[in-house]
């Protein structure tokens, strides 16, 4: 994961050379593979263990950081953005197969321009290694970046009846991926569909059918939770890998789901118009209940081989407590 430090510092201060913040990283398990200095940044390119998956965006790891340093952590503050119209009016979503898809959400925004994104965003996009398409592209991209949650944007006008429905794919179902490799789907594969078509391949890539153009004026927006193994094994069998799949594979937050979703609006409306439909349509099979975790200090010392008191610990746990989507669903700690 290559982690931007003009963009990491958007959300916790660094007060320190590159090089330490390196070694800082590296004690808490996250080691920097390189150093890389470019004329206006540096970045770092992190090594990112499979049971991390939270670490897989600049979000994760000023929050880590914030927790190693005491430095406050301060998350994206999504601006209050105008509405037009209801978005339970314009598009419905229908899953099928709560089981691979525990949640999906959809937002419409409608009069958007489609153009090339502002400087700022190319300019952070290249720094963690995404090549810039266009803002509406852009924007879920960052966002991916940003939270660690992979979204889509489809032009909502290709959608047949304007909505969509989350199912297992039936056997002999074909697609053309926006990478324009051509998918023979089954019944093991999970596919975002419209009324009649597959229209994604759910976690992993969307169809060329209905992908972002500069004839796109109105877009819904996808942010959701995908079985992880349902995920790899389709990836695997088409052969098609993607940032998306890589991060549905290890993982994501079923409750930033929506304030991913949310800040994808925020910059799409900032760079390239639109209006938002008010509300959000969202398929939660099973909400998430926060579980509670019993602390025994005194082991945690032993595993340690260090002594450090029960309020420091929980010092220690609390430190990034204003990770304001967090809010909903923070674990419970008892000592």
């Amino acid at each position: 994961m290559r982690i931007s430090l003009n963009w990491l510092t958007d959300y916790v201060d660094v007060r320190m050379p590159a090089s330490e913040l390196a070694d800082v990283l590296t004690r808490v398990g996250v080691s920097c593979e390189e150093i890389i200095e470019t004329p206006t940044d540096v970045v770092l390119d992190l090594e990112i263990t499979s049971n991390r998956p939270d670490l897989l965006g600049h979000i994760g790891v000023a929050r880590e950081l914030a927790a190693v340093t005491g430095e406050e952590f301060r998350p994206p503050k999504i601006a209050a953005l105008p509405t037009e119209g209801r978005v339970e009016d314009l598009t419905s979503v229908e899953v099928l197969a709560p089981d691979l898809c525990p949640r999906y959400t959809a937002r419409v925004i409608r009069g958007v321009k489609v153009a090339p994104s502002p400087a700022w965003m190319v300019e952070r996009l290249e720094a963690a290694g995404m090549r810039s398409i266009n803002n509406i592209v852009d924007a879920t991209n960052y966002v991916l970046l940003e939270y660690s949650q992979p979204l889509h944007a489809f032009d909502y006008d290709k959608l047949t009846e304007n909505r969509i429905v989350v199912r297992r794919a039936a056997g002999g179902e074909r697609m053309v991926s926006i990478d324009e490799t051509t998918c023979d789907l089954d019944e093991s594969m999970l596919i975002i569909a419209d009324a009649k078509y597959p229209v994604a391949i759910a976690g992993i890539m969307g169809g060329l059918s209905t992908e972002v153009t500069d004839a796109t004026v109105n877009v819904l927006i996808e942010s959701a939770q995908f079985d992880p193994l349902t995920t790899r094994r389709t990836s695997r069998r088409l052969a098609l890998m993607s940032e998306s799949n890589y991060r549905f594979e290890r993982g994501v937050d079923p409750v930033a789901i929506d304030t991913a979703s949310l800040r994808a609006c925020e910059l799409i409306v900032k760079t390239g118009g639109g209006r938002l439909a008010e509300g959000i349509v969202d398929v939660w099979a099973a909400p998430y209940e926060a579980p509670e975790v019993a602390v025994r200090p005194e082991r945690a010392n032993l595993l340690l081989g260090m002594d450090t008191p029960p309020e420091k610990q929980m010092e220690i746990l609390e430190r990034p407590v204003s990770y304001t989507h967090l809010r909903a669903h923070e674990t419970s700690l008892h000592l």
